[in-house]
């Protein structure tokens, strides 16, 4: 062995065991994403917001916050006194399980078929440990005959930790499996598939690492979603761009004899579509950074990172590994030396051929007919309803939570236990109150005083209420820097639209005079805040990605019409799904933000498969001019981007098996946005109308001269 050639397996030999030690260090940390995740939405939201000014300033009246827990018992016939006795021993004995802060005393229904209980849980305990502990606790201690389930915000978050729970393992063993089925397919190669699919895997590992310690400093914030994304966002990323140099090293195998000389001239020819392709996705993430949501700006960075070693993997990892099997790696269908064969025989074979032979006799007729098809889905678009869901919602098939809010509002007020905060001067106290007591859907109003049992005393019409015998005198109000902080029950469920309407009304009518916070409110925040980002953030991106495109492609054109095409396919994606959403899985909406991420992975992954086309037809057009060149390019890359769509697709689809209905709506979104770009506009749209345009594409390059 020469002492070039060894020196190039030492380094192909270095590259892959570096890559093999930062798996092996970042794997364990799958399982323990728990440790720095984080799900709480009012954690999220910018400081400004009302609600988070009104329950930071809540601990300043009550000492320490608690995450609050609802037990809520019923029964068919009403509860007998022993069934009282025993829940209410039960409700002491609830107090030494792990993380109960505190609990209040057992509560009985004016009809005597259910009764309630309060707890407040330690909101510092990983999410969903306590309520799982109760759960078992309540199963076996509940006497015979009575229903039991606990709701409210600690019920609904371990609702959501527990559909989150199969994040690192389910999703994980669905995305890689459907991925290694359709590369076994696309490849007809035993060992090619696991050689990507060991590049893809590596990459997520390491990028995990990366995340996991930056979310431990406090850099950035994982949530579930933010996970999941993760996962499947690096899977089908560094899939594609392997796809890519997979398809290029085989054509070089077939020009050149030495594997070596292959090796670079794939790399050399796939590091510019893949960095553009790359750099489009990282640009359209980190524009989220400007978005007021904590968990919106959490993906951009977490994403781009995950994007920075799905490049890095495909275009070091996965050449070395080629480099070291050679035409091995192909097996049984190993790419032979053709010293003879021309690119024009590559031209004339497959499916994509005859694309290329449709596009070139009626490119007028194509173009338009797929833009009419594309312009009659994107009509339903407006039908779309993404102004927000409960988050008694957010978790698909049963809920305990959802189940036990659904009873304690057959039997109680649905907002007990949830109340709205209202923070006023103490010389509004009354006034406030008033105009509380007197909405509808407000049942009833307490103030925090510090020295009434429970912490709370009611507040009525004629003041504040005592307790005891009469003539007791009334507790005082806590009063912290001249305010009081009210509480205000709900009629209704605190995330119903009744509810956020009332919350809605009342912030309106005391402006100036009180504001509102509390679960509700949080929720109405959040809703808001992400109509506001998705109105800011999506012309950004678009911007971005064009300015992009005009440098990568050196045109003006090109890159305004590959922008519309892409948008135009999104929007198609969005009526689609609105009418998949609203009339086949009869979903109750969607989140505000729900469009938004639609958009940044549709259109900055969409443009993806433009990138890989257009580099290679300007590429061609530089060779034989640009209504060959772009024949060609179809001919050419049609295949490889096909099965990259096809992997995209199928990993965002794997995101379904996680039952939250944000990611189950993302899934769809994306993965049949992915399959339109790659089997509509991608093989059709876009080189039919490029076609049709000419030469001129390439306005205002030297490129637009040539035939």
């Amino acid at each position: 062995m020469s002492k070039s050639r060894f020196l190039r397996a030492f380094v192909a030999a270095a590259i892959a065991v570096v890559w093999l030690i930062g798996a092996g260090i970042g794997g364990p940390y799958f399982s323990r994403v728990s440790e720095v995740a984080q799900n709480d939405a009012a954690q999220f939201l910018p400081a400004d917001a009302e609600s988070t000014h009104v329950d930071e300033r809540y601990l300043d009246f009550v000492g320490s916050d608690t995450l609050p827990a609802i037990i809520i018992f019923t029964a068919d016939e009403q509860l007998t006194e022993a069934q009282l006795a025993d829940l209410g021993t039960l409700a002491e004995d609830l107090s030494d399980e792990e993380g109960v802060l505190s609990t209040s005393p057992l509560l009985p229904s004016e009809d005597g078929l259910a009764a309630q209980l309060f707890l407040g849980l330690d909101p510092d305990l990983e999410q969903g440990v306590a309520v799982t502990g109760l759960r078992d606790a309540l199963q076996s201690e509940t006497p015979d005959g009575v229903e039991q389930h606990i709701t409210g915000p600690a019920g609904f978050t371990a609702d959501i930790a527990q559909a989150f729970a199969g994040i690192d393992g389910l999703l994980l063993i669905v995305a890689l499996s459907v991925v290694l089925v359709i590369l076994l397919v696309v490849y007809r190669s035993v060992i090619l598939p696991f050689a990507v699919l060991s590049t893809s895997l590596f990459a997520l590992c390491v990028a995990l690492l990366v995340n996991w310690w930056l979310a431990k400093a406090g850099v950035v914030a994982l949530t579930g979603q933010t996970q999941g994304i993760l996962f499947i966002l690096v899977i089908g990323a560094a899939t594609d761009y392997s796809l890519l140099y997979t398809a290029r090293y085989a054509e070089e195998l077939k020009r050149h004899r030495s594997r070596a000389t292959a090796t670079w001239r794939a790399i050399k020819g796939v590091v510019e579509p893949i960095l553009a392709s790359g750099g489009t996705v990282i640009a359209g993430l980190m524009c989220l950074l400007l978005s007021d949501l904590g968990s919106n700006r959490s993906l951009g960075p977490v994403a781009s990172i995950g994007i920075v070693f799905a490049m890095l993997a495909a275009l070091t990892m996965l050449p070395a590994l080629l480099y070291m099997m050679g035409r091995t790696s192909y097996w049984p269908r190993r790419p032979r030396y053709l010293p003879d064969r021309t690119d024009d025989d590559q031209l004339n074979e497959g499916i994509y051929a005859k694309a290329a032979g449709l596009v070139s006799r009626k490119p007028r007729v194509v173009w338009i007919v797929c833009v009419i098809l594309l312009a009659a889905g994107a009509a339903f678009w407006p039908t779309l309803k993404a102004d927000g869901v409960p988050p008694s919602d957010f978790v698909l098939g049963a809920s305990d939570a959802r189940t036990g809010q659904e009873k304690l509002g057959e039997h109680f007020p649905g907002g007990s236990g949830t109340p709205v905060r209202v923070l006023t001067d103490e010389s509004e106290l009354m006034p406030v109150t008033e105009t509380l007591l007197g909405t509808d859907g407000v049942a009833s109003v307490s103030v925090v005083a510090a020295d009434s049992p429970g912490g709370t005393a009611p507040v009525t019409l004629d003041g504040i209420q005592a307790f005891g015998p009469p003539g007791t005198p009334a507790p005082a109000p806590t009063v912290d820097d001249g305010e009081v902080m009210l509480l205000a029950t709900l009629t209704e469920a605190p995330d119903s639209d009744l509810s956020i309407q009332t919350v809605r009304d009342l912030r309106t009518e005391l402006a100036g005079t009180a504001e509102l916070g509390g679960r509700t409110a949080v929720d109405i925040d959040t809703r808001d805040t992400s109509a506001h980002d998705r109105a800011t953030i999506i012309p950004i991106v678009l911007v971005v990605i064009l300015v992009i495109l005009i440098f990568l492609l050196r045109s003006v054109l090109a890159p305004v019409l590959l922008i519309l095409t892409t948008a135009l396919s999104f929007g198609t994606a969005m009526g689609t799904s609105a009418i998949v959403f609203n009339h086949v899985l009869d979903f109750p909406g969607a989140d505000p933000s729900v469009p938004l991420y639609g958009f940044v992975f549709l259109v900055a992954l969409g443009i993806d498969y433009n990138i890989f086309l257009m580099t290679r037809v300007r590429e061609e057009s530089l060779k034989h001019g640009t209504r060959k060149g772009i024949l060609r390019g179809l001919s050419v890359t049609g295949g490889v981007i096909t099965s990259a769509g096809l992997v995209l697709a199928a990993t965002f689809a794997a995101l379904a098996v996680i039952p939250v209905l944000f990611l189950a709506q993302l899934a769809f979104i994306v993965a049949f946005g992915v399959l339109l770009d790659t089997f509509l506009v991608r093989t059709l749209l876009v080189p039919a109308l490029s076609y049709d345009i000419g030469p001129a594409i390439w306005w205002p390059s030297k490129l637009r001269k040539r035939g």
